[in-house]
């Protein structure tokens, strides 16, 4: 089993994640109609807003040391009730299937209890087969189930209640 870190990325390292979101874009645009601008780089909004909500709490993910992606955790609910969100997961190819993402999040849950939503675009079919494992696992089967589009994508939902660790 790999030594998987999560470690909560600082200010000065903002422009390691926008690095690894051209990563995220890259493999969503096999499944979204993303375009690649004039200098080789997907278009990606500007994050400042987004990374100086209070709210939002970027990680990077660490594999036996190594860099291995980052997750972000936000409060861009689209359910009611909902206090955290996933907002970003990306996992580089080389340590997906090692049980790295499935860490992240349980690790996530266990630190922030409170109502989650965790979403994924419809037309992605690894993240659709991903979630629909690791939920039940991850909630004890205690989830609803949520179809609405977001930015015009239909998404699935899944909502649930993450308890703190019992001692």
């Amino acid at each position: 089993m790999p030594s998987i870190e999560l470690h909560a990325a600082q200010r000065d390292e903002l422009e390691t994640l926008e690095n690894l979101m051209q990563f995220y874009m890259y493999d969503l645009s096999e499944w979204l109609p993303l375009k690649l601008g004039g200098h080789g780089f997907f278009r990606i909004q500007p994050q400042q807003d987004y990374w100086r909500n209070p709210a939002t709490r970027p990680f990077l993910i660490k594999v036996d040391g190594e860099l291995a992606g980052f997750v972000t955790v936000d409060d861009n609910t689209h359910l009611p009730g909902a206090q955290y969100n996933i907002g970003y997961l990306f996992v580089s190819r080389r340590f997906r299937g090692q049980g790295v993402a499935t860490f992240v999040v349980s690790t996530l849950l266990s630190q922030l209890p409170g109502q989650w939503q965790i979403f994924h675009i419809d037309a992605n079919p690894p993240a659709r087969q991903y979630w629909a494992r690791v939920i039940p696992g991850l909630t004890g089967d205690a989830f609803s189930r949520h179809q609405q589009p977001v930015d015009g994508y239909p998404c699935t939902f899944y909502r649930f209640q993450s308890a703190p660790p019992s001692s």
